[in-house]
């Protein structure tokens, strides 16, 4: 027998919330904790999904889930510092008693937009059939479409990653305790915050001299001298730093000497 041939008040909305670091977060709208298949789901009474729509469609499946920022796991800062972004959210029901342990699932996607207001936050749920609204084919460009290190550019990231300390900062700007390999080794490259109140979060770099980083915001907590940090090279994804820095060309993804759109316009003489 499901859970949905039972009273209705024995039916309990749970949302299973996975982020991208690994942390997990059961939530519910019951008035009081529940155990299931091993995360504790704290009552969060404030948690309202809106309509869920189903389809067998190829449009993108959304829904919005709004909840009062009063969970501790749950705070302003984090979301607007982007914590939660692109984590994994699982909506189901239950029953509440335990009697039953069918779960009923009602969506699944990841968390896209967050907006907070007034000590409420809305987050958006995109299904995974909004990965259709990927453009199917690539355009051309000049500049190499791969980023450093993965399948498509090849280029081995472990002897080009590095931990340091935070000396001094401000604004945009950190300046650490070593210098760069190389002339703006780390711009455009990503900066990953190892301890202090920005553990955890991404940052990426704009520019780097000797042994200062230009970040391209600034960062969203606090920044304290001696947290720690692991620098990520970058690449500008022109042709001459893939083959010349890199020795990369033979993966590099770009046409620089496709003509463009302008060799239309041209005429003898010209």
């Amino acid at each position: 027998m499901s859970v949905l041939d039972g009273p209705l008040t024995t039916i309990a909305l749970c949302w299973r919330i996975e982020r991208c670091d690994g942390i997990a977060l059961g939530l519910t709208d019951h008035d009081r904790d529940l155990l299931i298949d091993g995360l504790v789901h704290r009552a969060a009474p404030g948690m309202t999904p809106s309509a869920i729509r189903r389809g067998d469609g190829l449009d993108a499946d959304t829904m919005d889930i709004t909840g009062a920022l009063t969970s501790a796991a749950i705070t302003e800062a984090d979301l607007l510092a982007g914590r939660w972004d692109g984590a994994r959210v699982v909506l189901f029901a239950a029953d509440w008693t335990g009697a039953d342990a069918t779960r009923v699932p009602l969506g699944l996607g990841t968390i896209g937009a967050v907006e907070t207001r007034r000590g409420a936050f809305t987050a958006e749920l995109r299904g995974a059939s909004a990965g259709l609204d990927r453009p199917v084919v690539e355009l051309t460009s000049a500049e190499c479409r791969a980023e450093l290190g993965d399948k498509r550019c090849r280029v081995a990231l472990a002897a080009r990653r590095r931990l340091q300390r935070v000396v001094t900062a401000s604004g945009q700007t950190l300046t650490l305790d070593a210098f760069e390999p190389s002339a703006n080794a780390y711009g455009g490259g990503l900066l990953r915050w190892i301890g202090g109140a920005n553990g955890g979060l991404r940052a990426a770099i704009a520019a780097s001299s000797a042994a200062d980083v230009t970040l391209r915001g600034e960062p969203a907590m606090p920044v304290a001298v001696g947290d720690r940090v692991e620098l990520i090279e970058g690449c500008d994804k022109s042709l001459a730093t893939c083959a010349t820095r890199f020795g990369n060309a033979a993966n590099f993804r770009g046409e620089p000497y496709l003509p463009g759109i302008d060799l239309l316009t041209r005429y003898p003489g010209a």
